[in-house]
């Protein structure tokens, strides 16, 4: 398989990136990694674009994710946030699970908020039409079923109740 070539295929794995926490706030519309390819405090920096980015991008279709590379002297991410506002966060000399970490309590929604977004996102069984369980009225039981398929009786259409000739 092609998409499993090149360093770390593990990282084009729909499971790999489905494994990912890190889901921002709503208000967070960009959000910039500048970093350098080389120099030792840059490597905490690099392995968090290596391995985090691709699940970042996943789990945040909406927002707009760039890297900045040999362009700083010292690494930091920068969030721009709806309302012009800006988040600047140092990653100076941070592994990648401490970049990891505090992204999950500075810009992200908490395991609560996730968990009720969830709940509010499943489908009603009830509910029938376009995006739902059931396609049409007829699917769900104890109802009449389609006159497409079944002919009703005769007592329910109108033709034979109204024209009694």
């Amino acid at each position: 398989m092609p998409f499993m070539k090149g360093n770390a295929p593990i990282r084009r794995t729909l499971k790999y990136l489905e494994a990912g926490r890190i889901v921002f706030r709503d208000r967070v519309k960009i959000f910039t990694v500048n970093y350098n390819t080389r120099g030792d405090h840059h490597n905490g920096a690099r392995d968090f674009v290596f391995w985090y980015l691709p699940q970042i991008q996943y789990k945040n279709p909406h927002v707009q994710i760039n890297t900045f590379k040999n362009m700083t002297p010292s690494p930091f991410i920068k969030c721009y946030l709806d309302k012009g506002e800006e988040i600047l966060i140092d990653i100076d000399s941070k592994t990648k699970e401490e970049v990891y970490d505090h992204l999950r309590r500075v810009i992200c929604k908490s395991d609560s908020q996730l968990a009720a977004e969830l709940v509010a996102e499943e489908k009603n069984p009830a509910n029938f039409g376009f995006g739902c369980e059931k396609h049409c009225m007829c699917e769900i039981p104890g109802q009449v079923p389609c006159p497409g398929i079944v002919p009703l009786p005769k007592p329910m259409r109108g033709k034979y109740i109204y024209n009694k000739d």
